[in-house]
């Protein structure tokens, strides 16, 4: 017999008892149940007891309730795309605020395509089938996905030779398994497709509101980076994980690192010219959300505008915190330092015009211990060819620079956004790749462990959402800072930061499901990066000097 603990309370089971035959020791709620949380890890709600342990249910109105409703949703598309057109090759691509972009791979899609598959999601989930989590034998996996098309599945069976491989079925179509789906599709209400330039959007509702579907809100400088990176990706060759694996095992890597990072270069430098082009540019603004390389990105820009004469100064942000006495609070009483009013604007815009009159400023400093802001003696004066680059979270929010000429500034928002997906249904998030930036960062140089780094992190992304993503058609350029190499290099100094969380800890269960992300990943050793490369900013070993 197994010992669970449930709402405070010891029950026995089998061993091997279905989590279905245990629900009914679980509070009603008015939120939906998705899956189950067993020692921290989230599983099916169809998982089979096999140990002891602490047994909790994960509702919708959660986050990772959220992430099983949205992988459910992806699961129900490609069930209806593949019953009916069988012959097509459903792709998914970068996300679009609440939804996600998916292609054929042939073809565009067409309008009525998209209706058709619209109506049979809605004929399935309106049916309520059950979607079964199994396990099979290698050699089945294998001939599965050949017979289902799913031909970069099958290509990572390549590089990952195991005797066991876990399936998410539905009726007769099988995927790989990257997570739990919920028991039944009836629970997936809320969803849409909209035609969306070559293929369509599935719309989700938002995870502040995840039953409810929301407005779709374009991003059209976004796409247009994530569509030209994919068409690089097409064009080397290199689209998913099973192609980098096959660079890695035949040891031609190195040069599709060289080839990555001059493709950066040259956007670094396309944005260079832009600026220079402009003539009167005196201030470059830089933003991008945590662990997007903003620092490294500022200095890579300063030598690309060094090649057209100009001497870039660099003033930080960080310098114009109003102080802990003036500094708002956020609702928990805490001190909100990411808040624009957390900065001294009227100063900072005094500073600038004061600067690009030609007179000579006091820079300000801060001092983080005792939370005031003080001057060291130090000033600054631009002379005829120099410019000033600033980075921070409010690089594209005008209102940070209302009295400086907008004819003066260019603004250029950060994205790591990699082209890369793990198989054909299973894309690489962009908060994926920069917490696991964040996670080794704040390792080495800061001793935190991944589980504070994990624990802090929805945080990070809802100050994200306040003061970052709506002001990012504000751009007057996007720069890419993803580099498709690098997950295999972060991912020598991550696992084991992620293996040491525990499975009492709450964040176990996002350490798993970042461990069972590398997993699709085969390791690069850092002696094959490049000293100026972003990826050096989080792991060390840069030229360039923090």
């Amino acid at each position: 017999m197994l010992t669970l603990t449930i709402e405070n309370k010891k029950i026995q089971c089998h061993f091997g008892t279905q989590g279905t035959e245990l629900l009914s020791n679980f509070k009603k709620t008015s939120s939906p149940l998705m899956a189950l949380r067993l020692n921290n890890e989230i599983l099916p709600l169809s998982w089979r007891m096999l140990t002891d342990g602490k047994l909790e249910p994960v509702y919708l109105n959660s986050k990772d309730g959220v992430a099983v409703y949205r992988r459910t949703l992806c699961f129900i598309l490609a069930a209806a795309v593949h019953k009916l057109f069988p012959e097509k090759r459903l792709l998914i691509g970068h996300s679009l605020g609440s939804s996600y972009y998916y292609t054929f791979d042939d073809s565009p899609a067409e309008k009525q395509q998209v209706e058709l598959i619209k109506s049979e999601m809605r004929s399935i989930v309106q049916q309520n089938e059950t979607i079964q989590t199994l396990i099979t034998s290698y050699e089945a996996a294998c001939e599965l996905f050949e017979k289902n098309g799913l031909k970069d599945t099958r290509a990572q069976l390549e590089y990952r030779c195991v005797p066991q491989v876990t399936v998410n079925t539905l009726g007769s179509f099988s995927d790989i398994f990257q997570g739990p789906c919920s028991l039944t599709t009836g629970q997936i209400k809320f969803f849409d497709l909209l035609p969306y330039d070559e293929g369509f959007l599935l719309q989700f509702p938002s995870e502040k509101e995840p039953e409810k579907l929301g407005e779709f809100s374009d991003n059209p400088k976004i796409f247009e980076i994530y569509k030209k990176y994919k068409n690089w990706g097409k064009t080397v060759n290199v689209k998913n994980a099973a192609d980098l694996n096959r660079l890695i095992l035949k040891r031609k890597v190195n040069d599709f690192i060289d080839i990555t990072e001059t493709f950066q270069s040259q956007n670094y430098a396309k944005v260079a010219e832009q600026i220079h082009e402009r003539k009167n540019v005196k201030v470059v603004l830089i933003a991008g959300p945590s662990s997007s390389g903003k620092t490294t990105s500022a200095k890579k820009l300063a030598l690309h505008l060094q090649a057209f004469g100009y001497n870039p100064k660099v003033i930080s942000l960080d310098n114009y915190y109003v102080g802990r006495e003036k500094n708002p609070k956020d609702e928990n009483g805490n001190y909100d330092y990411e808040c624009l009013e957390a900065l001294n604007i009227e100063l900072l815009n005094q500073n600038l015009n004061d600067l690009f009159d030609g007179k000579e400023i006091k820079v300000p400093s801060y001092n983080f211990d005792l939370g005031q802001p003080y001057y060291t003696g130090e000033t600054m004066r631009l002379a005829q060819n120099d410019i000033l680059i600033m980075e921070g979270i409010h690089g594209l929010n005008d209102k940070l620079t209302p009295k400086v000429k907008n004819e003066f500034k260019f603004k250029i928002y950060l994205s790591a956004l990699t082209q890369l997906n793990i198989d054909d249904h299973t894309r690489i998030p962009s908060s994926d790749n920069r917490l696991i930036r964040r996670i080794v960062r704040d390792s080495r140089f800061r001793g935190k462990s991944a589980a504070d780094t994990i624990g802090m992190w929805q945080s990070v992304q809802k100050g994200e959402l306040l003061h970052i993503f709506p002001f990012q058609n504000n751009a007057d350029a996007v720069l890419n800072t993803a580099l498709d190499y690098e997950i295999p290099v972060l991912k020598v100094y991550a696992s084991p930061l992620l293996h040491a969380v525990k499975p009492n800890m709450p964040e176990f269960s996002e350490a798993r499901r970042l461990l069972r992300f590398l997993d699709n990943f085969d390791q690069i050793p850092e002696t094959y990066i490049p000293k100026q490369s972003i990826v050096r900013e989080f792991i060390g070993g840069s030229s360039f000097h923090y």
